[in-house]
């Protein structure tokens, strides 16, 4: 698993995947937290999170597009599938890699809370929970990423499909909205925004959002397996 780990991390550094990712992140944030923050004085930078949770439409699907299917595209697959790595070695390796490059804008954001800080009232306990489950919606939208990526040869393909996944857990408390009610009170629960939106704006710590998030994660890399593993079969 180490050997595939420090080979995707080095793939996603030596193109321009892992610094346009990190770039977007980082550039969009930063002007969210300049306007709100320091322009107009809210102390609180989960607001910045929870405004800019849109741009996981555009960063994920550029992170995750070539994860599994340019592997199946130049027939390297084989390669691994027939590597004395485990089935499941290989994928972690390779998610584990895609979260590592999304850890690197995470560790970033965290001096924000610290600069507001600096600059007069914050709210760090807030901030740091609110940054933390940010990172584990992105951990869960990767696991969603690596899985469609399994499902195809092309880049292109896996970009649109994981957008337009991520789109509907985006769009999911709208959706819901418009099923009948004893079927939106059990999807209601299932909503991602919703879990952040209780942690930026409500300042809960939701444990069941957390759980939510890593069992999401947890499911799509068994899946990713799964369709490995069929394909090792096949």
């Amino acid at each position: 698993m180490l050997a595939v780990y420090k080979r995707e991390l080095n793939s996603y550094f030596n193109s321009m995947i892992g610094y346009i990712f990190i770039a977007i992140l980082v550039c969009l944030v930063g002007f969210y937290f300049m306007v709100i923050n320091m322009y107009n004085g809210y102390p609180n930078f989960s607001y910045v999170l929870l405004s800019t949770l849109f741009i996981f439409l555009v960063t994920i699907p550029i992170l995750t597009m070539k994860s599994m299917a340019d592997d199946k595209r130049a027939k390297t697959d084989q390669l691994l599938l027939t590597s004395p790595v485990s089935l499941t070695g290989l994928v972690m390796g390779k998610y584990l890699s895609m979260v590592t490059v999304f850890a690197v804008p995470t560790l970033i954001f965290c001096l924000c809370p610290l600069i507001i800080k600096i600059n007069g009232t914050s709210a760090l306990l807030s901030d740091y929970s609110s940054i933390f489950a940010f990172f584990l919606m992105g951990c869960a939208y990767i696991a969603i990423g690596m899985f469609i990526s399994s499902l195809t040869e092309s880049q292109a393909i896996a970009a649109v499909g994981t957008f337009a996944a991520l789109l509907v857990l985006y769009l999911w408390d709208t959706i819901v909205g418009y099923l009948p009610n004893a079927v939106s009170g059990i999807l209601s629960g299932f909503s991602f925004v919703g879990v952040f939106n209780n942690f930026a704006q409500y300042q809960v710590f939701d444990i069941g959002g957390l759980v939510l998030y890593l069992s999401v994660a947890f499911v799509f890399i068994f899946l990713t397996v799964q369709t490995l593993q069929k394909r090792r079969w096949s």
